[in-house]
């Protein structure tokens, strides 16, 4: 997938909606893998997740700045195209384990259950901060994401 394509689609959604803005971060969700990003993206792009969550250390971790209400952001597929943009409406930083079930939910990821979420995120944190020689913890601080889908990338659907 070439940059142009994300800038393309970018820059076509700016000007049809009077942004004058740079692009904006383009990524995948989950762990990076093909299966997971056309899985995950797919929810997305259909509705059904419109939230998300990442562990605060990683940000500290990489020197990146939290997500703020009204960024956007470009969902891309397992193949690092664009699937959707997306506009943040709602920044939450807490406690894995103080997660609302709502949350969860909105995540739409397997049964929707609040227990499916909390063992798929033990898992993927576990995973996650183990590549920086970190230690899991149910209490790990998570900066919970809640979006709104604001266009589909029509190549794609």
């Amino acid at each position: 997938m070439s940059v142009s394509k994300i800038e393309e689609y970018w820059q076509k959604y700016a000007r049809e909606n009077n942004l004058n803005m740079t692009v904006p971060e383009a990524w995948m969700f989950g762990d990076g893998s093909k299966e997971t990003g056309d899985e995950l993206g797919t929810l997305v792009v259909y509705g059904n997740k419109t939230a998300t969550c990442a562990a605060h250390c990683v940000y500290e971790l990489e020197g990146q700045d939290l997500p703020k209400v009204g960024q956007h952001d470009i969902v891309l597929d397992g193949d690092n195209n664009p699937l959707a943009i997306i506009k943040y409406t709602k920044i939450d930083v807490e406690k894995m384990n103080e997660v609302t079930s709502d949350f969860a939910r909105s995540e739409g990821e397997g049964d929707l259950s609040y227990d499916y979420w909390f063992r798929e995120h033990v898992k993927f944190f576990t995973w996650e901060l183990n590549q920086y020689g970190l230690t899991f913890t149910p209490d790990i601080l998570l900066v919970c994401q809640t979006f709104k889908v604001m266009d589909v990338y029509k190549a794609n659907v």
